[in-house]
């Protein structure tokens, strides 16, 4: 056989590779898981009262902003990691940002603040519950990253399970957040923080189970 043949025998019925997929199929978990944990937030605990009132000063949507850009991040590395092949370096360093600046902001508020006020400020009222209860709401956002990443064939499992635990974590954070009354960056710092890592710790602990394709 010559190698022209050779070629034209190999190349029959190749199709051009969907640019798009990974795309799609992430856009589609995070309308879904998304929804699904808005949903659930409803269901469980309700919007706050005042959400109204709260959601037009600047430090709402300041809490706000800190589970969405480390959604941001989770995106980044998810989508990344769910590619064969595909190193992260050292971008597995840019949820640092956004934390390190919380805590930041954290920090001055506790200096700023009088020594009996600083324990409040950093426990809040629900310190006891709000870790968990963002686990619970990344459920469904964890059904539907792990959909996504799943279907992209990703080959380090185990990180790849991680950020999407870290982005399901942050989804369910960002619908806690219209429901939470906690308004003290220096809870955010802690509380939140923990939420979220939690539920990337249990996306590392998932995903060499439910990734393998």
């Amino acid at each position: 056989m010559k190698t022209d043949d050779l070629i034209s025998l190999l190349s029959t019925g190749v199709t051009p590779v969907d640019t798009g997929l990974s795309r799609r199929r992430f856009v589609r978990a995070l309308l879904l898981g998304g929804m699904g944990s808005f949903v659930l937030m409803l269901a469980v605990y309700g919007l706050r009262h005042d959400l109204n009132v709260v959601s037009r000063t600047p430090l709402f949507w300041a809490r706000f902003a800190f589970p969405a850009t480390l959604a941001a991040c989770a995106l980044f590395l998810a989508a990344r990691l769910s590619r064969p092949g595909t190193s992260i370096g050292a971008f597995w360093a840019m949820p640092a940002v956004p934390i390190l600046v919380v805590w930041s902001a954290a920090v001055a508020v506790l200096c700023l603040a009088s020594p009996d006020a600083r324990i409040p400020l950093v426990m809040g009222t629900t310190w006891r519950s709000c870790p968990f209860n963002i686990v619970l709401l990344s459920v469904p956002a964890f059904v539907a990253v792990f959909w996504a990443i799943r279907g992209l064939a990703p080959t380090r499992l185990r990180l790849a399970g991680a950020a999407g635990g870290m982005l399901a974590g942050t989804i369910a954070t960002m619908a806690y957040c219209l429901h939470c009354p906690e308004m003290s960056v220096a809870f955010w710092a802690v509380w939140y923080l923990l939420g979220m890592t939690l539920a990337t710790l249990i996306g590392a602990l998932l995903g060499p189970r439910f990734l393998r394709w």
